[in-house]
């Protein structure tokens, strides 16, 4: 492994794991199981301590090899895993002599920190990882930092975040300009990243990719032209990402017959429109109320070459779901598998919000079922369709079915479909089941919110079950008052908390 520099000496005693690191590593077939990775997850995924874990960890047999470490990791993130334990975990196999993490698990532990809003534990990780191998930070580590910050705080937060990189990274250069700028577009507005690129431009050297950036954050036609035009007043020559970001605003904007304009003039320049140009085709007929021409896309891009792929599908099956047309949005659907392309999350979420709207409960359930059966894990979107088409109609046992499968499989969120769960819970008093389910979600290293608690605690307090209260509130209060916040948390972020950590 390129990012993985493991130095080895005769004469020097190792310690068990790094033995078995050393052996994993150097056979071929070194590559984790799903049966080790599945191992080391649950035992993260226990409420333990630090010495417990190690030890837990020593007497698994599992080879902590940088793929087994990079596999737990990526399932800890999509399954909402603890993020504590998670830290402990890298940290443990990051201090073993001579071992040094890859690229992706650093970036995916940033990144359950940053979305658990521990930006002071993210700071620390940052500042190890510079003495220990700096060269593992870079401009992607910047943008997964600094994405998670500007979900809670201000532009100028953001931007202060982003210049205390200048000691981290190796060199603090364009691309890493480019990355608040994608972040700022991504998570802010197109005019907070046009004025921090004004002020900041002068301190870098813009490029291509820089230009490409800011032309896929405009919203008007009428700005994204005259950005264009600047581009070529300045001498930077478009490439297939420029022109997709132009085809991209028209087709938003209704303007079909441009966008096809722009597709004939990338062909006269050589450049050949890709699976992502298309895309942005299909769905713009869809919004001018062709679905049906935007499906015959799907067969005429083959000629030139290109062939769709699951985004350009969902594409196609998004504009007959908006014309209510599911019968041709199921063939889709099938159609797309038998290609050889499986339906993800983002498929059946087209379907789970038109059966929202409808209040189709049966229909959402079945589709449920066909989703898990695919094995396709739903995603937090597809979970809040669910519970809340289950809390609309009070039906109590669909949706502890949905957060057994939640806790089983590990996917979704917990904090915002608890919150919703429990809601549910304790309208009908279903204080039973409203205990373990919180149980269950503590086990996890997932804090409920404080109004999901309240709530519990006053049924608890009418039905006098102090005893049951009190290991609640001591579960609860083993989280601290603010460690895990909720995805769609409005709360302001203490520019204190950014900034104490010394670099």
């Amino acid at each position: 492994m390129a990012l993985f520099r493991y130095v080895s000496s005769q004469n020097r005693k190792y310690p068990p794991l790094v033995l078995s690191l050393s052996r994993s590593l150097c056979s071929e077939s070194g590559s984790s199981t799903t049966a080790d990775v599945e191992t080391v997850y649950r035992i993260l995924s226990c409420p333990t301590g630090s010495k417990n874990l190690k030890q837990a960890l020593n007497s698994s047999g599992v080879f902590l090899s940088n793929d087994l470490i990079d596999k737990v990791l990526k399932r800890v993130r999509f399954s909402h895993g603890n993020p504590s334990q998670a830290l402990e975990f890298f940290n443990y196999t990051g201090n073993r002599r001579e071992f040094y993490h890859t690229q992706f698990s650093l970036d995916t532990m940033l990144y359950i920190l940053g979305r658990s809003r521990m930006f002071d534990k993210t700071w620390e990780v940052l500042v190890d990882t510079k003495y220990k191998d700096r060269n593992l930070i870079t401009p992607r580590t910047v943008m997964v930092v600094l994405a998670r910050i500007a979900k809670v705080c201000s532009v100028r937060q953001t931007v202060e975040s982003f210049r205390k990189f200048k000691k981290l990274v190796p060199e603090f250069d364009t691309m890493c300009f480019n990355s608040l700028l994608r972040t700022l577009c991504q998570e802010k507005s197109m005019a907070d990243a046009r004025n921090v690129y004004h002020s900041l431009k002068h301190n870098f050297k813009p490029n291509l990719q820089t230009f490409n950036i800011l032309l896929s954050g405009w919203k008007t036609s009428e700005e994204a032209e005259g950005f264009f035009e600047e581009m070529r007043e300045m001498g930077v020559k478009p490439d297939v990402v420029t022109y997709n970001c132009l085809v991209d605003v028209y087709c938003k904007n209704r303007e079909v017959d441009k966008a096809f304009k722009i597709v004939e003039e990338m062909r006269e320049r050589n450049i050949s429109p890709d699976v992502i140009t298309y895309t942005s085709i299909i769905g713009g007929l869809g919004l001018v109320g062709q679905p049906d021409k935007a499906r015959d896309i799907l067969k005429e891009m083959t000629e030139y070459g290109c062939y769709p792929d699951a985004a350009a599908y969902n594409a196609a099956i998004r504009n007959f779901c908006i014309a209510k047309r599911l019968g041709d949005a199921y063939g889709l659907m099938d159609a797309m598998a038998s290609k050889g392309l499986s339906p993800n999350a983002t498929t059946y979420n087209l379907f789970f919000r038109v059966f929202f709207w409808s209040n189709d409960l049966q229909s959402s359930w079945s589709l449920y079922g066909r989703m898990m059966h695919a094995g396709c894990l739903p995603s937090t979107q597809s979970c809040m369709f669910l519970i809340r088409l289950f809390r609309r109609q009070e039906k109590v046992d669909m949706a502890l079915r949905l957060w057994n499968d939640m806790i089983e499989k590990g996917f979704g969120s917990y904090i915002l479909v608890s919150d919703v769960l429990f809601d549910l819970l304790c309208d009908l008093g279903k204080l039973v089941e409203a205990e373990r389910c919180f149980l269950q979600m503590v086990e996890k290293g997932q804090k409920p919110s404080s109004v999901s608690f309240r709530r519990i605690k006053v049924l608890m307090e009418l039905a006098n079950k102090h005893e049951a209260l009190k290991n609640l509130t001591e579960k609860m209060a083993v989280f601290g008052a603010s460690i895990h916040l909720p995805e769609n948390s409005k709360s302001s972020m203490n520019t204190s908390r950014l900034q104490s950590h010394p670099i």
